[in-house]
């Protein structure tokens, strides 16, 4: 498994910088991810901007990556942008950076580079319509500070993973001038019941990531109050959209609709799924279901499918990534696994295997991209998500985002075009977990 760039727990010294932070510090490399926290303002200012540069500073210490703190717009060059790994901007309002500095920033963002938005970064830069698309949505209007339900749509990012299915907590909620949902993936939204005074009619994101014109955005409309800033779960929000931005950690950004739940975390979703041969899955109270014991198959029994698109969740419990499952699709109703093994394919899940029977193989049949799939996959006890699109006798697999495999059934004793999907308890050693699996069908052109 490749681990270059992936998640360190050692921490980077170096110093803490407040103001201007135009000259280099320290040369920049791989291993020692660098990020700059701008909270610069030329509107309202949040009292929480403070909390807010020093949790973000104490998530660097504790994390492994160095964080520098400025509200000088003259850091915007290109010469100091290259510098870092993402660029937080904290509660920013107004115009904060001149037609220069927008240019630097814009050219840093399409060479690669990473942003972060918190709360009034959506309140920034109405006039600059690159800021615009960055962000995802300007802000709108916000009612008094209340409670109010925030529900986590994709809990396999890592800004939302270690969330519960929904979260209540105590927030300024803001309403935005447009919805985001059809140009950004949306990772977490207001329940508009919860509380008063949202105007979205029902459907409100509240945090969201995106690829960007060769960048990576990450977004999130909490953290007015101070009291957000000592809050471990909104930590660690934040530092799983600054995992996000500086590419330590891989997801699925694209925008998602059109998918209905198969499997949405309760029992009652299990309702049209059976198992096939020994062993079972077990159903956590956070919505996981984890495989034990095997060799079998849990199956969705409710209908076949023809043309559509299968997203789920996983993640492999061992260190060694050497756990071993798969997602079964284009097989025959049957209580026997081997069916499915003789009459369908399987996207495997083993980071270990031969290149034909490892993570992302049309296992037997066609082994993954490795280079992009190594590029794409988050280690063992992080959450990847797969999306398995079936067209016709074409299969496609994408690994957080990114087309892995590019496989087509010429085999007259199978077919893709009917059939089940389910996903595998392979034996008593192997332990992986699913969450979230839902499909999208029938797929059209555009899709």
């Amino acid at each position: 498994m490749n681990t270059t760039g992936r998640w360190t727990t050692a921490v980077v010294g170096a110093a803490l910088l407040l103001g201007c932070v135009s000259e280099p510090a320290a040369s920049h490399s791989a291993d020692a991810e660098r990020v700059l926290v701008f909270s610069k303002t030329a509107g309202f200012r949040h009292d929480s901007i403070p909390d807010g540069v020093a949790a973000v500073k104490q998530l660097g210490e504790s994390g492994g990556f160095t964080v520098d703190a400025t509200e000088d717009a003259n850091a915007f060059t290109p010469k100091n942008l290259r510098r870092y790994d993402a660029v937080v901007f904290l509660s920013t309002t107004g115009d904060v950076l001149d037609p220069t500095q927008q240019r630097a920033f814009e050219g840093y963002i399409r060479q690669g580079g990473g942003y972060v938005g918190i709360h009034a970064a959506a309140d920034t830069e109405y006039d600059w319509a690159f800021y615009g698309g960055l962000v995802g949505a300007y802000f709108q209007s916000h009612p008094a500070i209340q409670p109010a339900t925030v529900v986590a749509e994709d809990r396999a990012h890592p800004s939302t993973s270690g969330l519960p299915p929904t979260w209540n907590r105590t927030d300024e909620w803001y309403n935005y001038r447009s919805n985001p949902r059809d140009r950004a993936h949306v990772l977490a939204s207001l329940d508009e019941s919860s509380y008063t005074g949202g105007t979205m009619n029902g459907d409100h994101p509240i945090a969201w990531c995106q690829d960007y014109q060769g960048g990576r955005a990450f977004y999130t409309g909490l953290g007015h109050t101070k009291e957000s800033y000592a809050d471990p779960a909104f930590l660690g929000h934040v530092l799983g959209g600054i995992r996000y931005a500086i590419g330590d950690a891989q997801a699925d950004c694209r925008p998602e609709s059109g998918y209905r739940p198969l499997f949405d975390g309760t029992a009652a979703s299990l309702d049209d799924w059976k198992q096939a041969g020994p062993g079972s899955f077990t159903r956590s109270d956070d919505g996981t279901l984890t495989s034990s014991g095997g060799m079998g198959m849990l199956w969705y029994a409710g209908q076949s499918f023809g043309s559509y698109s299968l997203k789920l969740d996983w993640k492999m419990a061992g260190a060694s990534g050497d756990d071993n499952s798969g997602v079964f699709v284009g097989f025959p109703p049957s209580d026997d696994p081997w069916s499915a093994v003789d009459n369908g394919y399987e996207i495997q899940i083993d980071a270990t295997d031969v290149p034909e029977k490892t993570t992302g193989s049309v296992y037997g049949f066609r082994s993954a991209d490795l280079k992009k799939r190594d590029r794409a996959l988050n280690p063992p006890g992080e959450w990847n998500t797969y999306e398995i699109r079936v067209e016709g006798e074409r299969l496609r697999v994408w690994l957080n985002g990114v087309k892995i495999n590019d496989f087509t059934n010429t085999d007259p004793a199978r077919s893709l075009r009917d059939g089940h999907v389910g996903i595998q308890n392979h034996g008593a050693d192997d332990q992986v977990s699913f969450r979230d699996i839902r499909i999208k069908e029938p797929l059209v052109k555009g899709d």
